[in-house]
């Protein structure tokens, strides 16, 4: 009964092929939803029982959704729709859609297919099939439609000819208007205009049945002209132009700028960009699509080099072409270059991955010509619906996600630069991508606002004058080339796309700020007083507020006392030192300025020395090395003889620039200004030199200068008392001041409100968390902090557990509770720069004024609102174990981190509190005169643990993983296995049986260690002590006797991990030297005692003079005339293999005769013990088939890549699969601490046939007899070795690209992946690339050196 009150009875009777038809001939959805429901066999009946879930479990998107289910529910409105049978070849089209927020077909032109049909429609007499055609359509309009209809058509300028002028219009009935409009605009043109004036008029019914009428009455093309139109409607009337489309000022401020349309069209234009201003800055990001572009237009676009693009939807697969729009842009500008596949997933590790926000993504929507390959080629529009455009529809989606623009404004402009002359074009299903998305917007703007803002469009410019009118705005309409200085007091520019790249830096150039306003206009001075009024309320300084003081020479910037000091410290250490990277230190007490004391410096150096602030800590410091140098080298084919700070850098990166060669220039100098928040500034001074400080206390002349600035600040601000940042710092931080400030401020707060406890979190987040998000978010910069705050957290923490309402919204609560973490967790740099503090500050500060109680508490209560975090428990576990040496309540809470998410951390954490308590214990013991049995079975239980804990942190290591950075946890494992083993020796070696101090006891602990003898055989005292030891040390022999064997093998591993990986560790290297010297003391006997053991012992000495024999053998592997006795033995051992039995031993000589061969060529090519490439192949295939691809070692594999690296025309398929195996048994069979660390190559790819293509290292390095072997070295490390001409002479360039971060070597449709030598090298933001390397060969697989890119 319900649904007959709701819908006809006729829609009950409709079978599923008419459902289909109204979907597609009324509804005027997408073909592919019509089919979806067809499919799933919906009736009529069925589809008045639909809901919207319904529809979108059938994968309709909720647009399209809301619109059948509107139709249908008007159904009983209307008459009954006439359904039509639909042919089957345009099953599949997608219809000509109505809607405005959906329709293409409004936006460009239709291109009728079919050819016309003269007889299916009646003629008048001497009248044109199209004049009749009007008529009729003007005939079904009412009157009051019919009289809107004039008044548009008289208005209507988008054609080449003149509008009609109003006396003709007058009185004229429809018959004389379409015999009018026939005449003036002759029979094409008078279709195209009745089609935009019926849309305008809201007729879009209409003017789509007119041009299905069209497709059969005549077979004229709509000829799109060369104007060039700019629109910033939903659903404009420009279909016959190149248009740029002008969608939304994006984040979610509806784009309203009423303009007259009858305006000059290029102050509308400028109108649109700028919202009715005169500058681009009102939007923070702007997205751009466009299709393909000619040559002759790519000139006219170059204000989008101007342009703050977040990313630019392509569809021309030539952009990146030498005539392309994308190429034109990265001449100038840097984008990386990506596919709309690329933005799927986590929102965050999609913009970390593609470096949005820091560089431009230039998204390729229909393939990429200058790429290889059948996945890059353009697809028709049925081949891209089918396989590319959900990818483009879920970047829409991305993009339109609030959560990816958080704050400011952002444009989305369509530009059409060719035309579009159906709506079955890629282009038109992503601009109703886009349009589905703000269907709402749609419905604000025509039901609640009745404003139609179609007239916000531009149609009469043409592209230059487009690109000129773009490039007048400001700030790009003075000279906006910024300078950097140069030698010889001269500048270089800094250009665009240099700062593109440079995205860790923020640079301050000589004229920065300079030629964006006019001096003292409006602008001008509403800028500064914005500027001044965010800083002195406490805002972080800005660039802005040194240029308005150095405007205005009668009101400088405050210069602190020690502004003169560090300026000459800096000085001095350009002139005198002769480190290439100096460190200097400013201490500082939090919110005192130190930041901005050193900033000031860097604005009055600028125009001397090449400045930047770090701006991304994210980034790993090598990088942040590599970008500082590529700052110094601009412009300069040497680096420049000037250095340059980076201000709030930390200390690491003085290790990374050493890595770095920067030429013999002893000018050449970094200098990092380190901004270090201290509570005792003056005590860390004294304890660092060179450094300065600065203190929460003004000098007598620096209360004046704030005196004096409070007074200049008078005449251009209202209140500046209310300034509160400024004024505090004016009182000389007096506390009476900032309790009076805090007492009046909060006199009349409710404390026991949900705002109390919210400020009493920002008062401690502002303190104790550098720069806060929240912090920064709330204007609550510069709230000192109270005990009243301090107090208050306590309890409002408790608040904030889960099932309380929370105090924010959604993203903003996640930022506001990762402040609180990060607060309670960050540990700060220790004054040298190398180890953190062991806490937080803000625990530091509890600890030391509330003890541990009140930690624990603050611990315990955060770890139940962080549910989910491991690192609340595991502060806890360190805070227990370092402070209070409660290890068993540490060890509950390491465990309760190490069950949230087990990583190397948590299980350190674990090791080390066993380790802590295995100390603790043995400096007891030491002091201790007798010694209880229990304490040592305590004991070995305890390291034990110990060590089990630490071999499963360096397990999980190198699991993949992004939880943790997994190449910071280096050799941790391994150190804590050697320093557990080593305290249990000191244990042992105290028992009365094991006494160093005798020797012979001590041969005793030596056997017992070596497995030699049981602990029962060991002499010892009969007495009751002895005999439990004996009993405590039977339970654990196993574990005991294999601690020596287990620390020869960890001495070995680590001596090959320090001599073969890459990288540096000097605190690791001397703790490990130092337990090394005290094996050797525990376990190696005299030259004297080894001496007689020989002779005692005949068997022993055997063994002995095979091992010298086989040192010898080691020590002189290197010899030609070794070398070719080996390969001869081994080609004599290849003659017998028919006689071994043992399959591993064949495949091992055969494996160990190739290796000799190759090492023998190189050594001695013309020896005849060399086998020709051929012979040597040969027999590699053999063994490569015997052994398979999961041979336990990568030996047969790296022999495959050497021999078998195809040629430049090969595409061997073989060669990739050889790669995967390398790699594969590298990571499953080798031990895991070779994993994440770069190996070196041995070999290098030559341009040479045969075995003469492999070049060795050694034979690289014999052109460099002369340089110093540290100067090579550093060659090595940073790659410039490649840029040495015997070497480009040598080696062959290797052809490839990068895709997804990875790069591939590329034979024909042969991909091949590779590592790159230097990580750095390879830009981030997943771009792909065309690039070309010379290729090494290492243990792991082959190894891309000196990666360029091809443009």
């Amino acid at each position: 009964l319900s649904k007959q009150r709701l819908f006809p009875a006729y829609v009950e009777n409709w079978t599923k092929e008419q459902v289909h038809q109204w979907l597609l001939q009324h509804v005027n959805v997408y073909s592919k939803y019509a089919i979806r429901l067809q499919e799933e066999d919906v009736s009529g009946d069925c589809l008045v029982c639909f809901k919207k879930q319904d529809l979108l479990d059938l994968e309709v998107k909720s647009g399209p959704a809301v619109k059948i289910l509107s139709n249908l529910r008007q159904l009983s409105k209307d008459q009954e729709p006439t359904l039509q049978p639909i042919p089957h070849n345009e099953q599949k089209e997608a219809p000509n859609p109505i809607q405005p927020e959906v329709s293409v077909a409004q936006t460009v032109a239709s291109d009728p297919a079919e050819p016309f049909n003269t007889t299916e429609t009646s003629v008048l007499p001497g009248v044109p099939n199209i004049t009749v055609v009007i008529q009729e359509t003007l005939d079904n309009l009412k009157k009051e439609d019919f009289k809107k209809f004039h008044f548009h058509l008289k208005q209507y300028k988008t054609s080449q000819f003149q509008p009609i002028r109003e006396s003709k219009l007058e009185g004229k009935d429809t018959m004389d208007t379409a015999q009018l409009m026939t005449d003036h605009y002759e029979s094409n043109g008078a279709v195209r205009v009745t089609v935009d004036v019926l849309r305008e008029i809201n007729q879009c019914e209409r003017a789509n049945q007119l041009e299905n009428t069209m497709g059969k009455t005549t077979n004229v093309k709509m000829n799109l002209n060369n104007e060039f139109a700019f629109s910033c409607s939903k659903y404009s009337t420009v279909k016959n132009k190149y248009t740029l489309h002008c969608l939304l000022n994006y984040s979610f401020i509806l784009l309203l700028i009423q303009v007259d349309w009858k305006a000059n069209q290029g102050e509308k234009l400028k109108n649109l960009l700028t919202c009715g201003g005169n500058s681009l800055d009102n939007y923070d990001n702007m997205i751009i699509v466009v299709n393909k572009s000619s040559p002759e237009q790519v000139q006219y676009l170059k204000f989008l080099n101007k342009l703050k693009l977040f990313c630019v939807l392509d569809f021309d697969p030539d952009s990146n072409t030498q005539v392309g729009l994308c190429h034109s842009y990265r001449e100038s500008r840097w984008a990386n270059l990506h596919t709309p596949s690329q933005y799927q997933g986590q929102i965050d590790s999609v913009i970390k991955n593609l470096n949005l926000y820091k560089q431009t993504s230039w998204v390729f929507c229909n393939g990429r010509h200058d790429l290889e390959g059948d996945s890059n080629k353009e697809l028709n529009y049925w081949n891209w619906l089918r396989k590319s455009c959900s990818d483009v529809e879920q970047l829409v989606s991305f993009i339109c996600n609030p959560e990816v623009f958080l704050h400011g404004r952002s444009l989305i402009m369509f530009l059409l630069l060719s035309p579009v002359d159906s709506e079955k074009d890629p282009i038109c299903d992503t601009y109703k991508a886009f349009m589905n998305t703000y269907e709402k917007w749609k419905e604000l703007i025509q039901e609640k606002l009745d404003f139609d803002i179609d007239p916000q469009s531009v149609y009469e410019l043409s592209l230059s004058e487009v690109n000129g009118t773009v490039l007048a705005l400001r700030p790009f309409s003075e000279s906006s080339e910024r300078l950097l200085p140069s030698s010889d007091s001269s500048f270089v520019v800094l250009k665009n796309k240099d700062e593109d790249l440079l995205t860790a830096l923020d640079i301050l150039c000589l004229n920065q700020c300079e030629n964006i306003y006019e001096d003292k206009s409006p602008e001008f001075n509403d800028k500064r007083t914005k500027v001044e009024e965010e800083f002195y309320r406490g805002g972080k300084v800005k660039w802005w507020n040194f240029f308005f003081c150095d405007k205005d020479k009668q009101k400088p910037f405050i210069k602190r006392d020690k502004y003169e000091n560090l300026k000459r410290m800096i000085r001095s250490e350009l002139r005198e030192s002769k480190e290439m990277c100096v460190l200097l230190n400013l201490f500082h007490n939090p919110g005192c300025g130190g930041t901005t004391l050193a900033m000031h410096v860097m604005w009055d150096l600028r125009k001397e020395i090449r400045c930047a602030v770090l701006k991304d800590n994210s980034l790993p410091m090598t990088e942040v090395a590599v970008q500082v140098v590529k700052l110094m080298k601009l412009e300069n084919e040497k680096p420049c003889q000037n250095p340059y700070k980076l201000c709030n850098c930390i200390p690491q990166t003085v290790v990374s620039h050493s890595n770095i060669n920067v030429d013999k220039a002893q000018s050449c100098k970094v200098i990092i200004l380190n901004c270090v928040r201290s509570q005792n500034p003056k005590d860390s001074y004294r304890r660092h030199n060179p450094s300065q400080y600065i203190t929460a206390s003004l000098s007598p002349e620096e209360q004046n200068e704030f005196e004096k600035k409070l007074n200049e600040l008078r005449e251009t601000h209202d209140t500046p008392e209310n300034f509160y940042s400024f004024m505090i710092m004016k009182s000389n931080f007096d506390k009476k001041y900032i309790d009076d400030l805090v007492h009046n401020t909060l006199e009349n707060f409710d404390f026991s409100s949900k705002n109390a406890k919210l400020f009493s979190f920002l008062a401690l987040l502002n303190s104790y968390v550098a720069e806060s998000e929240i912090s920064r978010f709330a204007g609550k910069r510069k709230v000192h902090w109270t005990e009243w705050s301090l107090s208050q957290t306590f309890s409002s923490l408790t608040e904030l557990k889960n099932g309380k309402k929370p105090l924010f919204k959604s993203d903003c609560q996640k930022r506001f509770m990762d402040s609180i973490q990060q607060m309670l967790i960050a540990r700060q740099q220790k004054k040298d720069g190398v180890v953190r503090e062991p806490f937080s500050p803000l625990i530091d500060k509890i600890h030391s004024e509330q003890g541990r109680q009140t930690v624990q508490q603050i611990f315990v209560k955060a770890s139940t609102r962080f549910e989910k975090s491991l690192s609340i428990p595991q502060a806890l576990a360190r805070y227990l174990y370092i402070k209070e040496h409660d290890f068993p309540e540490a060890l509950k809470w390491a465990e309760k981190a190490k069950n949230i998410k087990a990583n190397p951390y948590t299980f350190d954490t674990i090791g080390q509190i066993h380790k802590s308590n295995l100390k603790s214990n043995n400096d007891r013991g030491k002091q201790e005169t007798s010694c209880n049995p229990e304490d040592l079975n305590t004991n070995i239980k305890i390291a034990s643990n110990a060590i089990t804990a630490f071999k499963k942190a360096q397990e999980l290591a190198v699991d993949e993983s992004d939880d943790f950075p997994q190449k910071s946890y280096h050799v941790q494992g391994y150190v804590g296995v050697l320093e557990i083993a080593f305290l249990v020796f000191e244990i042992l070696s105290r028992l009365p049986f094991f006494d160093q101090s005798d020797p012979m006891k001590k041969m005793y602990f030596q056997r017992f260690l070596k497995k030699a003898i049981p602990i029962t055989s060991v002499y010892k005292e009969d007495n009751e002590r002895n005999n439990i030891y004996e009993e405590i040390i039977k339970e654990h022999e196993r574990f005991l006797q294999n601690l020596k064997a287990e620390v020869k093998e960890t001495f070995e591993l680590l001596d090959s991990f320090f001599t073969y990986m890459k990288g540096r560790y000097p605190e690791f290297q001397r703790k490990i030297s130092s337990l090394f010297k005290h094996y050797v003391s525990l376990f190696c006997n005299t030259p004297k005692e080894m001496k007689k053991e020989q002779q005692n012992n005949p068997n022993l000495n055997l063994k002995i003079n095979i091992e010298e024999q086989r040192l010898f053998l080691e020590k002189n592997q290197a010899d030609t005339f070794e070398i070719e006795r080996i390969t001869e033995c081994y080609a004599y051992l290849q003659k017998q293999h028919h006689q071994l039995n043992d399959k591993k031993q064949k495949t091992k000589e055969t494996i160990n005769c190739i290796l000799s061969n190759i090492v023998l060529y190189l050594l001695k090519p013309n020896s005849k013990h060399v086998k020709s490439i051929d012979s040597l192949s040969d027999l590699l295939s053999t063994t490569l088939q015997d052994v398979g691809l999961r041979y336990p070692f990568p030996d047969p594999y790296y022999l495959a890549l050497l021999l078998f690296w195809p040629r430049t025309t090969e595409e061997d398929t073989e060669i990739a699969t050889y790669v995967t195996a390398i790699r594969n048994s590298t990571r499953k069979y080798l031990t895991p601490l070779f994993q994440k660390r770069s190996t070196v190559a041995h070999l290098y790819l030559g341009k040479e046939k045969g075995l003469k293509r492999l070049v060795s290292k050694p034979q690289l390095d014999e052109n460099f007899k002369k340089m110093h072997r540290e100067t090579l070295a550093q060659l090595w490390r940073n790659g410039d070795i490649f840029k040495d001409k015997t070497i480009i002479n040598r080696l062959q360039r290797v052809r490839g690209s990068i895709e997804q971060g990875e790069v591939f070597a590329n034979y024909g449709k042969l991909k091949i992946p590779v590592r790159p030598a230097l990580v750095h090298r390879v830009s981030g933001g997943f771009s792909t690339e065309k690039v070309s390397f010379y290729l090494g060969f290492a243990i792991k697989g082959p190894i891309a050196y000196d990666i360029q890119y091809e443009n």
